[in-house]
């Protein structure tokens, strides 16, 4: 008999033959695994091992959709008081003293019409002391435009309305915190007065109570007023068109670093553009503490599965060895049999991660919906767990999980090749 070499062509065939009848194998082992009547000890392992990553995937989920939860509802509150940039001139005599601008800039249109930029107001604060009959305390009163964007305090408004204001006439009302009515016994509709020292003389200024807030961020609510930036420019004396600076609002907090790099190049020299994390560096660098939570927790998550599919492989290996001594009897390649129990340990661990979806999502959900897991929001800012699911980082999440518990499982595979055909087809 002459034999011919083998083609490209061939080679691929046969290829695609031994693919299907490792699919094939590894199917007919899948549905052996289900019995119960042959497999009760092995399929208990095998449940274990699903179940552990099951667990594991529904923990990292949480914690990732937990932690980005919280990152962005108190970014958002900070935002909700300071803006994503704010532009200010800087005096470098004394760095800690903000002198007027104007707030007719040449940048001001130009990056209004910025796709990134949501809005472009002014403010200035004054410093003040609040007085009632009963209390007195000191607050940081913010004058506001009509520019001003209020859907931040609009969502976290407990009474009354937000403050409707105008360049031709000024509003003498005020917007407070629950807090500070509460300390200073203030209702809606009251009135209080605010006394403020310019120039080494006490101005008093009358306000009138139109809507009491609370966001949970008790250094800004225990001490920020909100109110028409007339009273303020009026107190120091400025002009109409002089304000204390500008603040730009983001679509997407992403944007920030990218963008406070570009103003602060294309804002004139005299002028400093501050970014948020600048201003509250204590409570983003505290949220970006949150992060390494999250990345031990993943890795011991998935450390764990690991081993779990580690223990059922070597289980699967071991009560499999006579079907690996036949298979090696008629032929077939190390790589071919380990591809087999890597189908399997693929199944097995897409099992988990889909049980693992269901749980992880589940619990989710049901806490977004009815806020069941509560914080004590003096100490966390928040009074319930926060949820956010993003779809990218829980494909991503299972993907890798997928993708690291493989691949810890190709050096228990090797021990395929250490079972000899004649000793396994005879192994009991």
């Amino acid at each position: 008999m002459i034999l011919l070499p083998l083609d490209r062509w061939s080679l691929n065939t046969a290829n695609k033959a031994f693919l299907r009848l490792d699919f094939f194998i590894a199917r007919k082992i899948i549905r052996s695994n289900k019995d119960s009547n042959r497999k009760g000890g092995t399929k208990a392992i095998l449940n274990i091992a699903i179940i552990g990553i099951s667990l594991g995937l529904a923990v990292m989920l949480l914690a990732i959709a937990i932690v980005t939860g919280f990152q962005r509802e108190i970014q958002a509150k900070v935002v909700g008081f300071g803006s994503h940039l704010v532009v200010t001139d800087f005096n470098y005599q004394d760095p800690s003293k903000m002198d007027p601008i104007s707030k007719n800039q040449d940048f001001y249109t130009e990056i209004s019409e910025m796709p990134e930029v949501r809005s472009i107001q002014v403010y200035a604060e004054k410093e003040g002391i609040i007085k009632t009959d009963e209390e007195v305390q000191g607050v940081i009163v913010k004058g506001l435009s009509k520019d001003y964007d209020w859907d931040f305090f609009a969502q976290n408004m407990k009474s009354g309305n937000a403050l409707s204001l105008s360049d031709e006439v000024r509003n003498d009302s005020a917007v407070i915190s629950k807090s500070i009515a509460q300390k200073m016994q203030l209702e809606l509709n009251e009135s209080f007065f605010v006394f403020f020292i310019q120039n080494n003389r006490s101005r008093p200024r009358k306000f009138t109570v139109s809507g009491i807030y609370e966001t949970g961020m008790s250094q800004f609510d225990d001490n920020v007023i909100l109110c028409d930036i007339q009273h303020v420019q009026k107190i120091y004396g400025w002009d109409e068109d002089q304000v204390g600076g500008i603040e730009i609002l983001l679509y997407d907090f992403n944007d920030l670093k990218r963008l406070d790099e570009l103003f602060y190049g294309r804002i004139p020299a005299k002028y400093n553009a501050i970014s948020i994390n600048d201003r509250h560096p204590e409570i983003f660098g505290w949220l970006e503490l949150q992060d390494m939570n999250v990345i031990i927790i993943i890795s011991l998550m998935i450390l764990v599965s690991g081993i779990n599919m580690i223990a059922a492989l070597l289980i699967l290996i071991l009560e499999k060895t006579n079907l690996i001594g036949l298979l090696k009897a008629f032929g077939a390649q190390n790589s071919s049999i380990r591809n087999i129990f890597l189908i399997n340990a693929a199944y097995l661990i897409g099992l988990g991660l889909l049980g693992g979806n269901i749980l992880g999502i589940g619990l989710g959900l049901v806490q977004q919906k009815f806020g069941i897991l509560k914080l004590p929001q003096e100490s966390y800012y928040l009074s319930q767990v926060p949820v956010n699911f993003d779809w990218t980082w829980i494909l991503m999440l299972n993907g890798g999980t997928l993708l690291l518990c493989l691949l810890m499982l190709q050096i228990p595979s090797m021990l395929v090749a250490k079972i000899s055909p004649v000793r396994s087809i005879k192994f009991n």
